[in-house]
């Protein structure tokens, strides 16, 4: 009888070359003369297997052109990074946490031009201990424009009717760069966002859209690029140093205007009343109606604030004269000077 079969055995695999698998997600941020570059570090070699010796990043920048053909490898790179050998720990083919590098790379004067469709393209390579790569990575690029300085002597004042940012008017700037001034507000509840633009021969910008008794950091920059235009065509120059302001609110309404009375006798009644303008500050919160006669002195006369622009004065006695003003009060009780007076005799 015959004996049973043996199973083949497996074909044997080539030894593994250790190649660092190329980077796919290389990003890059161009903020005045450096480009930030990020990725995540690769774990694997070409075939499969954990990283588990030192790397070393090249990276590699073309141009500045305004039509750059696609990177064939590295040439010579413009800086190097070392990263170090994974931890024991770190070497679970199952971890859940990508490891993320950077480089900020900076930029020489002759990396940089007026045309602001000059590109600057980035790839990185990834080498094994013995020096060797499987190739670049994925290319990005940035704009190559050159950018200015932030505004000095940028500053910010809260005012009644918003938070002024001024800065020092600009000197000579470079005249075949098209600029404008940007100015973010962030806040300690949220990120940074755009306050204002405004062209480059201002000299201030005033921020409405804010919220009184909150902290609030401003910081401005210089943008190369057309005011409104392609964004994908502005660059960032440097920011100048945060400015702190707390928007506390002293600022009282303006007094009302357009008050009036008049008295009126019905059956069972008398009263005067009294109309006024409304006021159109946003935070607005009412009214106080304020009367005095010639023999007495002033006197508040409604209890409440009162809502609408309007009132009745229902204590009145007949043959008296009075004079009325009102306020506005707002929402943190800032009170309003008195408004001109109106004034009525009661038969």
């Amino acid at each position: 009888m015959a004996g049973a079969c043996c199973g083949a055995p497996n074909v044997p695999l080539p030894p593994s070359l250790h190649l660092p698998a190329p980077v796919s997600d290389l990003r890059a941020v161009r903020k005045g003369e450096r480009v930030y570059l990020a990725w995540t570090s690769p774990e694997h070699t070409t075939d499969h297997q954990m990283i588990r010796a030192a790397t070393t990043v090249q990276i590699c920048r073309s141009g500045p052109v305004t039509d750059a053909a696609p990177m064939k490898d590295c040439g010579v790179p413009v800086g190097t990074l070392a990263i170090l050998a994974p931890a024991e720990s770190d070497k679970k083919a199952d971890r859940a946490a990508k490891v993320q590098e950077n480089y900020s790379d900076a930029l020489p004067p002759q990396a940089l031009q007026s045309d602001p469709a000059a590109k600057l393209t980035y790839a990185i390579s990834v080498l094994n201990d013995r020096g060797r790569s499987a190739g670049i990575s994925n290319q990005v690029s940035v704009s190559a424009v050159h950018t200015l300085p932030p505004p000095s002597g940028f500053q910010a004042s809260v005012t009644s009717d918003g938070v002024l940012l001024a800065w020092n008017p600009a000197p000579d700037l470079s005249p075949d760069l098209q600029c404008f001034y940007r100015v973010y507000r962030a806040s300690d509840s949220a990120e940074a966002v755009i306050a204002g633009e405004v062209p480059i021969s201002a000299s201030s910008l005033l921020d409405k859209n804010f919220e009184w008794e909150k902290h609030y950091a401003y910081r401005a920059m210089t943008v190369s690029g057309p005011l409104g235009g392609d964004a994908a065509l502005q660059v960032e120059g440097d920011d100048t140093p945060n400015v702190a302001v707390f928007t506390h609110d002293i600022f009282a309404p303006a007094p009302p205007i357009g008050l009036q009375a008049v008295f009126t006798q019905s059956p069972t009644q008398a009263f005067v009343d009294l109309v006024w303008t409304p006021n159109g500050e946003p935070d607005l919160a009412g009214y106080n109606v304020y009367r005095h006669n010639p023999t007495g002195g002033s006197e508040k006369i409604n209890s409440d604030l009162v809502k609408v622009p309007a009132y009745r004065d229902e204590q009145i006695v007949s043959g008296a004269q009075y004079y009325y003003a009102v306020t506005g009060v707002d929402l943190r009780g800032n009170e309003s000077a008195l408004s001109d007076e109106a004034h009525e005799r009661v038969p």
